[in-house]
């Protein structure tokens, strides 16, 4: 290897002396970039309180109907096809921590305006807002989160963007309990506020600066967040510049991060969360749960607690073990929830998503009750699964995978992937419903578990203990 090659894989932020640095304030600014995925989960999980509250609203009061109420929930993700396209633009260009806030003011503009909405359109123009907030937030905060850490911690702390989307829900659902929408709506603006005013505080990473030249203010940074800035060394930053071109795709180092991040936004969208999380309320009343919303606060405390465990595991079990894991749990939860719904679908009636989950009728009431508790283990089961997995480790590998001159075109292409799979699969979820047979939706959604698992077991590379640069060296066989 000549000495040019030697330089070229020296790693932009490397601790001195190969020890780990000490310094806790790396915890503090990533803590104020997850409060970006904490209003994200808030304006996700809002809908879902605000909606019955709407439909109740008395005039002049502003009056939802089912039309509005499902335009209500899923202009969201228009938005935030659009934010991951901002967001991608915005992360190479105003950097990082500019990005994350900016994305505040969308954020706290969108809730104001539902606030003080007078009309269906306010509305939903709120609700774009926020969306658009949420493609940012998104994109932005794995990217700044996963450049601030060093390799030891960088895996706990790039789980905490999921587990605080969430806690974010969570946190929606509970606040939903007492608040009605408007108090609900002002809640909302909370988390941006403070995420404004604690970002202000905290540096740019240290790699974007290097990236522009501003070698003092990337050493503060460095003395910053991790207690030291002997040893650093400004790498070359030439190709940097460059900016993304479609004949780098020929690159190893470029496309084979692309298909990774990708198939990744693609498998977690195909899992079946979203099948899952549409049948929860109806599970657990067929469960004879005298409180049906209590689905929803059950659902946001499993996805927390096991999001949880899988940041504080991620840095020693590694991202490959989890990603296989969870994609395993998922095939026998999803497997179960089919076989559920053969069991029960011969019932009187399935004209109805409710009637779909309606006991068979020649079965005595505690067989009907023990099915539906098959369904409540089958739930629960998969809630942890993908959150011990399929729910974090995507939105980390996309910030960790790609070279730092593609990094804002990539990311962005991988949050647009998932957005735009999410809505494609909400709007047609009925459809499949109807075609295959809610068992047979099911079933299809396991067989791309068993996918998920060989993909990752095939192609995603393991990443915990790596600096960014080993990573990306990986990809280019050096």
């Amino acid at each position: 290897m000549m000495p040019e090659d030697q330089e070229e894989t020296q790693p932009l932020l490397r601790p001195p002396g190969g020890r780990a640095p000490r310094s806790r304030r790396v915890f503090l600014a990533a803590f104020a970039a997850a409060l970006g995925p904490l209003s994200f989960g808030f304006a996700l999980g809002y809908s879902s309180p605000a909606i019955p509250s709407l439909r109740r609203a008395a005039p002049p009061a502003p009056r939802l109907d089912d039309d509005a109420a499902s335009w209500f929930g899923a202009i969201v993700t228009l938005g935030a096809t659009a934010g991951g396209v901002l967001g991608g633009w915005l992360v190479d260009r105003a950097g990082r921590k500019l990005s994350l806030l900016l994305c505040t003011v969308p954020f706290v503009i969108g809730f104001a305006v539902i606030t003080a909405a007078q009309d269906v359109w306010m509305l939903l123009g709120g609700r774009l807002l926020t969306g658009l907030a949420c493609g940012i937030a998104s994109l932005v905060a794995p990217v700044y989160i996963s450049e601030i850490a060093y390799p030891e911690v960088r895996g706990l702390l790039g789980s905490c963007v999921q587990l605080m989307v969430v806690t974010g829900i969570l946190l929606a659902y509970l606040a939903g309990w007492v608040l009605e929408w408007r108090w609900l709506a002002v809640l909302g603006c909370v988390p941006p506020s403070f995420m404004l005013l604690l970002m202000c505080c905290m540096p740019e990473t240290p790699r974007f600066l290097l990236t522009q030249h501003k070698r003092q203010e990337a050493m503060a940074s460095v003395q910053f967040l991790w207690g030291s800035e002997q040893g650093w060394e400004e790498p070359p930053v030439g190709a940097e510049h460059q900016g993304f071109h479609l004949a780098q795709l020929r690159r190893p180092s470029i496309y084979k991060p692309f298909i990774i991040g990708i198939s990744l936004m693609v498998f977690q969208q195909l899992s079946g969360i979203n099948a899952v999380m549409f049948y929860a309320e109806t599970i657990f009343e067929e469960a004879k749960f005298k409180d049906s919303s209590l689905a929803s606060v059950v659902v946001g405390i499993f996805q927390v607690l096991f999001t949880a465990v899988a940041a504080l595991i991620m840095d020693r079990a590694g991202r490959r073990l989890l990603l296989a894991l969870s994609g395993v749990v998922m095939v026998f939860s999803t497997s179960a929830f089919g076989a559920y719904f053969k069991l029960t679908e011969e019932a009187p009636s399935n004209s109805s998503h409710v009637d779909l989950l309606a006991p068979i009728s020649a079965e005595p009431a505690g067989a009907s009750v023990g099915l539906a508790w098959l369904a409540v283990g089958s739930l629960c089961l998969f809630i942890a699964g993908f959150a011990v997995g399929w729910g974090p480790i995507p939105w980390l590998l996309m910030s960790e995978i790609f070279p730092l001159h593609v990094k804002g075109v990539a990311t962005g292409v991988c949050v647009l992937t998932n957005w735009l799979m999410a809505f494609l699969v909400t709007k047609e979820f009925s459809s499949l419903m109807e075609g295959l047979r809610p068992y047979g939706a099911f079933w299809l959604a396991s067989a791309f578990c068993i996918l998920s698992v060989l993909f990752t077991l095939c192609c995603v590379p393991e990443t915990k203990g790596k600096t960014l640069e080993q990573i990306t060296a990986h990809f280019e066989g050096r």
